[in-house]
């Protein structure tokens, strides 16, 4: 905007005014941005979801809801509230631009803003998964067929459409438009395909965790790594003894404390092995990796359990298990091959 947009608009002004001027500007739209996910949050409250974060990044914004709607009503009602702040907030920026006929560089930043914002709220009702037009579209069909999984198959399925139809106008702008800006189409296409693939995989998976508790996701009476114990004590006594390659941490009191892997010790040299002690290697273990056998299921998901991190399981102040990736695999491998059961009369959802 400071060094293209507003010296086009002509009048008075210089680099300085331009680019003071764009910097409000870019600040006023990032505050657009956080009142588009804003409405989403008030709305998931009202519905009684409720939300967890509202983040702010490189494609815009994201409200991470602490639940999925209970109705396909709830759902529409989260999903159009972004986009219809967004389009107020253009209303009332070319309101505000009307009267600016004297100030050209502001004038020109307020409709910069106030179309940018209708774009915003348009290009987010386009009907596909992860945008919000795609969790319109996930609650009119839900509405209309009463299958919540079907509906998060099409929803997908039109996300990457829609990102495969980005992708190929990116492709056209950079052969025969090079100034129309193609490569940031390409990247949009791009993100819409694959975050539409990785929000239907967790609906997959939490459909597969449904009525579960994380006693039965978990690896039971796991072997625990002493924190006092050195690397070669351990090493011959403890984990010669096992088939696990990660090990909850624990005090002398049996609490953990943290975990340690077993290839984290082959950075330590032999001759102080017998020296270093487990704890001194061990990785933090943040609050919500300390689980109840009886939690649901659903909440590892909300864990990054990615290569050999891993989740401890505690009861009455013992391990008495460990959850990693793998762990969460097998039980959904394990319960897409379950026989489905005996439907029973369809009902409408609200």
């Amino acid at each position: 905007m400071g060094a293209s947009v507003l010296p086009a608009a002509g009048g008075e002004g210089g680099p300085l005014i331009y680019w003071s001027v764009a910097v409000v500007t870019a600040l006023l739209f990032l505050a657009c941005l956080l009142a588009h996910e804003i409405a989403h949050l008030l709305v998931a409250q009202r519905t009684g979801v409720g939300a967890i974060s509202l983040t702010l990044w490189l494609m815009g914004g994201v409200t991470e809801l602490k639940g999925e709607p209970r109705t396909p009503r709830a759902e529409l009602a989260i999903a159009v509230a972004g986009p219809l702040a967004s389009i107020a907030v253009s209303a009332v920026g070319f309101l505000l631009a009307a009267p600016l006929q004297g100030v050209p560089v502001v004038r020109v930043a307020m409709i910069w803003l106030a179309f940018m914002n209708l774009v915003l709220g348009v290009f987010n009702l386009l009907p596909g998964a992860p945008l919000d037009g795609g969790r319109v579209l996930h609650a009119l069909i839900w509405r209309r067929t009463g299958d919540r999984a079907q509906a998060d198959q099409r929803a997908a399925g039109a996300g990457k459409i829609l990102g495969g139809l980005l992708v190929a106008l990116g492709v056209a702008q950079l052969l025969l438009w090079p100034a129309m800006g193609g490569l940031w189409t390409i990247i949009i296409g791009m993100f819409l395909v694959t975050a539409a693939h990785t929000q239907l995989l967790q609906q997959q998976l939490r459909a597969g965790l449904a009525g579960m508790r994380v006693r039965d996701v978990m690896t039971t009476d796991p072997v625990a790594a002493p924190a006092w114990f050195d690397i070669d004590r351990f090493v011959s006594g403890v984990a010669s003894q096992t088939h696990q390659t990660a090990f909850p941490v624990v005090d002398t009191s049996g609490a953990p404390t943290g975990y340690v892997l077993l290839q984290t010790f082959q950075g330590v040299p032999p001759g102080r092995r017998g020296t270093t002690r487990v704890d001194s290697l061990a990785r933090p273990l943040p609050p919500d990796r300390i689980l109840s056998p009886a939690q649901e299921a659903s909440v590892l998901l909300d864990l990054p359990l990615t290569g050999d991190q891993l989740a401890v399981v505690v009861e009455d102040g013992r391990i008495v298990g460990t959850v990693t990736g793998a762990d969460l695999v097998r039980t959904i491998q394990l319960a897409r091959l379950r026989p489905p059961s005996v439907p029973g009369p369809p009902t409408a959802p609200g």
